[in-house]
């Protein structure tokens, strides 16, 4: 397996519990400085690769490795040269932010200064230096997981696995925690980050591998994957469920393909490629005409359109978002 300019790379990964195939022929390739985006619902497999590949787990088959390092036979060498930050922040919260990380670099055989030194830089790193000494019991969700990456980052690891690092987080939290990890590849640092949320892997993932049911099934940038669902959309909400067929055809004249109506959401919308005369046309030929119409716009394709259309269904936070 060659590893020239890529971080992390699987090949055909296989876990198995009983009859239930966890991974099953899963590949992946991430690049040396990057954040490589792994998307998918829960029970897709992610967390199991993230596992296997930071040797928490062994694999059932295929091949993987980490810094070039085989995660099977050098699996020492690979933890030496890895951070991983899991689903739950796993600080102490009777501690203050700066016992935590001297803790950690103590647990990592820095010494009593060098613990104390290299805890003073990530506080300053990460932004924390006016809460250091303030008990992580009183940190706000994103305050805590900013400590949690900065303690994942006492050796300064070459590659990074953070595992859902932003679940249940606030917007304002989630934010803080994508600027860390900015900081952190602007640094050097590879991030393979696996997340349910959509907006997360748009905003901070050059390239993103969608998982489902164990299996790669698409490997893009964000944008390559977008443009697979197709171009820029016009996109038309109306007043009147009456006036759909009208909208319909004036819609039609304009667009490269068939359009497509929604009668609970009143909307109608198709792809366009002069984006900016399809829309004038349509917006034109429907006010001459006399239809009352709610919203009209032109509409990239979000991952989202992307998840529905590779996997049959929305990822399960959208979902939820929805039923909320």
């Amino acid at each position: 397996m060659k590893d020239d300019g890529y971080a992390v790379r699987a090949e055909g990964l296989e876990k198995r519990y009983g009859e239930k195939r966890a991974l099953d022929g899963f590949d992946l390739a991430v690049r040396a400085g990057t954040v490589h985006g792994l998307l998918g619902p829960n029970g897709a497999g992610k967390t199991t690769a993230v596992r296997i590949l930071s040797t928490l787990i062994r694999l059932d088959g295929g091949r993987a490795t980490v810094g070039g390092l085989d995660v099977e036979r050098q699996a020492r060498e690979v933890r030496a040269r890895i951070g991983l930050t899991g689903q739950y922040a796993a600080v102490d919260e009777v501690l203050t932010g700066r016992q935590n990380l001297e803790m950690f670099g103590r647990l990592f055989h820095l010494g009593g200064r060098r613990a104390k030194a290299r805890a003073a830089e990530l506080l300053e790193q990460f932004d924390l230096t006016d809460a250091a000494d303030k008990g992580v019991g009183d940190y706000s969700g994103g305050m805590r997981r900013r400590l949690d990456l900065a303690a994942s980052m006492i050796l300064t690891p070459a590659v990074l696995f953070l595992d859902e690092p932003t679940t249940g987080l606030d917007p304002r939290s989630r934010g803080e925690v994508w600027d860390a990890v900015r900081a952190l590849v602007a640094g050097g640092t590879t991030v393979l980050l696996t997340t349910q949320y959509l907006e997360e892997a748009d905003r901070l993932a050059s390239r993103i591998t969608v998982i489902d049911r164990g299996r790669s099934i698409a490997d893009d940038t964000p944008d390559g994957l977008k443009n697979r669902v197709g171009g820029d959309r016009v996109e038309v909400v109306v007043a009147e469920r009456s006036d759909i067929p009208r909208v319909v055809k004036v819609v039609a004249r304009v667009s490269d393909g068939e359009p497509e109506s929604d009668e609970t959401e009143l909307r109608v919308h198709a792809p366009v490629t002069d984006r900016v005369t399809a829309l004038t046309d349509v917006a034109r030929t429907l006010q001459d005409e006399g239809v009352r119409v709610e919203d009209i716009g032109l509409r990239r394709p979000s991952l989202d359109d992307v998840f529905l259309r590779l996997t049959g269904h929305r990822t399960e936070t959208t979902e939820k978002e929805a039923a909320a």
